[in-house]
């Protein structure tokens, strides 16, 4: 009788058990803040948060698509458009801009955080207007190379320390955090360019592509100093530029064909972002999309 009672429990518990929901996992990363400028916010990408309405930040950025793929239990993005490193521990005023510094979000159980940073701090939005004007008198030469030189080189030299330190304060306030940097998109082909739908001379095309390998290049190294994991989507963004089909392109021209800011990320390269951090963070590599 006992045995039988035994048998019949033993039935009963494996069939409750093969009838039972699988037990959710406890996401591996629990706390995720975001951090950045306009590449991680995602301008005019719908839908826009109101968290400021002045940050321009997007419910489809890489970071809101990232929180999603690893189920995080606590979501904080406190990007913000236009943002440099001073704003990382600074308020970054005006429009864009916020009310309190990105650090505000970093708590001491935050344990993961993301960021891209620099673009501003070497200026990136005024080279586009100029060289853009520069354009219009030397289509086929390089007048924006010969307007800037080095001194671009220079910038993004020169913001490599800001970098560390931006990454050094993130360490500080959220020792426990995992530091993934993200690089910047393609903006433009290796060569030849697509003036005047993207209007940049033909020769400063590499000219200003070599500028932007500097910048993702000096983000990489800072994250390897600092013990960071670096992302690059330059890497997974070949063919996807400015001057590529408007149903293939990740980052929109100057007159944009799907819903973003000009010269800037649109959802479908947020998508792919996303995707290539979360396949970092998983240990495996995403080559193309």
């Amino acid at each position: 009788m006992t045995r039988r009672v035994t048998v019949v429990s033993l039935l009963t518990a494996l069939i409750a058990a093969m009838l039972a929901p699988p037990a959710s996992a406890a996401p591996r990363y629990r706390n995720y803040v975001s951090l950045g400028d306009s590449f991680v916010s995602g301008p005019f990408i719908p839908l826009q948060r109101l968290d400021p309405l002045s940050c321009f930040k997007s419910t489809q950025n890489y970071p809101s698509v990232l929180a999603k793929r690893l189920g995080v239990a606590s979501f904080t993005d406190i990007s913000c458009g236009g943002a440099q490193t001073k704003d990382m521990a600074g308020v970054q005023s005006g429009i864009p801009g916020q009310s309190v510094p990105q650090f505000s979000a970093l708590e001491a159980d935050t344990d993961l955080v993301t960021i891209s940073i620099g673009g501003n701090d070497i200026g990136f939005s005024d080279i586009i207007l100029t060289c853009a004007g520069k354009s219009v008198l030397d289509p086929n030469g390089a007048p924006c190379k010969a307007n800037y030189g080095d001194s671009l080189t220079q910038r993004v030299d020169a913001t490599a320390a800001k970098v560390a330190a931006a990454l050094a304060g993130i360490k500080q306030r959220s020792p426990k955090a995992k530091i993934v940097v993200v690089g910047y998109l393609r903006i433009l082909p290796p060569s030849g360019g697509c003036w005047p739908i993207v209007p940049i001379s033909r020769g400063d095309v590499p000219y200003l592509d070599n500028v932007q390998k500097q910048l993702n290049g000096m983000l990489g190294a800072q994250a390897n100093a600092a013990g960071a994991t670096f992302v690059n989507p330059y890497d997974i963004s070949s063919g996807r530029d400015t001057c590529a089909a408007p149903w293939d392109k990740w980052v929109e021209g100057i007159i944009p064909t799907s819903l973003a800011f000009p010269v800037h990320p649109n959802a479908k390269s947020m998508a792919a972002v996303g995707e290539q951090v979360a396949a970092a963070l998983a240990g495996t590599e995403l080559t193309g999309v």
